[in-house]
């Protein structure tokens, strides 16, 4: 270098130019050539040591290192080498202003501290798209995890940066920023519970982007759309968003229905009101003219049955028998207690499907299909008499 120093210098009095220029024109002329090295080197990285790099990794099998060196990335690494060319051979420009190379080094650190944190975002920005791509990651409410590194890193730069404008050591800042721990914690609450929530949300495996939940207390009930380090947001079937601090997922109490959609059923449990005054036994005859229409089964001729019984066996086979019932879980008809309205009869299946639109769809053709059988077993529906009913209008409309 300081053969290179004095043939600019000898250069430069060849021109004919004084002694005054001698060190302007020198230190003007290093500045130029420190320049042009810094391009050059950006320049044969993004040339040719990016393109092997992607050479080598287009080899692998696995692609999740194409994801990770992608073209931001790389560049983002490239944006390291101008800072660390200028701190090495600033002082070959400026040998007689120490003052000034501190100064210019100090700059030198804190550009650098810049790029190594867009270096590290840009890093995680990879990594986030690597495990929503990843089969056992893409349900894992991570986003919230990779926020929280990405503001411990920016923490940890503006401390360096703050050591390095105030020449002390980053370990001292740390010590005198611990008597603020209080006001610092305060500050930053929401997104320390956030990130306690999102990691104990992701370990216990409670909720996952697209899963449908239900949350009475902040009026959500619809599917999560995302999960941040501060917000989970929810979209509601009427098309509104509700947006759900996480750690009330951990505090409180909410309904996931993820279990309803991979058990490969959806819950029907339902009952009709049977009038008690229609319950009654049944002679043989009515007996076997069921058994001739198919709602009684033979064994029913065997002992005395009531019209009840018959129905609930027949809305048992019916469920038995149905495709869109799934087979696989529990199928039951059972009696619960009779009240001023009746006695319920409930019909407690699942579905073959887990679609709301289809769910209903095969509810309301199961009861309907149950409504209109019953009074063909003599037995009536409990409904509570309206004013026309007393009044007898309603007898005169039905003569």
């Amino acid at each position: 270098m300081e053969y290179l120093k004095n043939a600019i210098t000898q250069l430069i009095h060849r021109i004919g130019l004084g002694d005054a220029f001698t060190q302007p024109l020198l230190t003007a002329t290093v500045l130029l050539l420190i320049a042009l090295a810094s391009f050059a080197a950006v320049k044969f990285f993004r040339v040719a040591v990016i393109p092997a790099l992607r050479a080598v990794v287009s080899q692998t099998r696995t692609e999740w290192d194409d994801r990770l060196l992608n073209d931001r990335v790389l560049h983002a690494l490239g944006r390291l080498i101008p800072p660390v060319i200028w701190y090495a051979l600033l002082p070959v420009a400026f040998t007689d202003a120490p003052v000034l190379i501190m100064v210019l080094h100090k700059a030198c650190l804190i550009y650098l501290t810049v790029v190594v944190l867009l270096l590290i975002s840009t890093l995680l920005n990879a990594l986030q798209d690597i495990s929503e791509k990843h089969e056992a990651l893409r349900n894992r409410p991570l986003k919230g995890v990779y926020q929280m590194l990405n503001l411990i890193s920016v923490c940890v730069g503006i401390i360096i940066i703050i050591s390095i404008l105030v020449d002390k050591d980053a370990s001292a800042i740390l010590t005198g920023l611990g008597a603020s721990a209080a006001i610092l914690m305060l500050i930053f609450k929401d997104t320390i519970l956030g990130l306690v929530a999102g990691v104990q949300l992701s370990a216990n495996d409670m909720l996952r982007p697209g899963d449908w939940i239900t949350m009475s207390k902040y009026g959500a009930d619809g599917y999560v759309t995302e999960v941040t380090l501060t917000t989970v947001k929810v979209q509601n079937f009427d098309k509104t968003v509700t947006t759900i601090p996480p750690y009330a997922l951990v505090s409180d109490s909410f309904q996931n229905w993820r279990g309803m959609r991979e058990s490969g059923g959806r819950r029907i449990k339902r009952s009709l009101p049977v009038d008690v005054n229609s319950i009654a036994i049944l002679p043989r005859e009515r007996i076997e003219a069921l058994i001739a229409e198919g709602l009684a089964a033979e064994e029913h001729m065997q002992c005395e049955t009531s019209n009840l019984r018959l129905l609930m066996d027949y809305a048992a086979r019916h469920i038995r028998h149905r495709n869109d019932i799934n087979p696989g879980l529990m199928q039951m008809v059972r009696l619960l207690q009779p009240t001023a309205e009746g006695l319920p009869v409930e019909i407690y299946c699942f579905t073959a499907c887990t679609s709301w639109v289809e769910y209903e769809a095969v509810q309301n053709d199961l009861f309907d299909h149950l409504i209109s059988v019953i009074p063909r077993f003599g037995l009536r529906i409990y409904q509570r008499p309206a004013g026309h009913d007393l009044s007898g209008d309603g007898a005169t409309a039905q003569a």
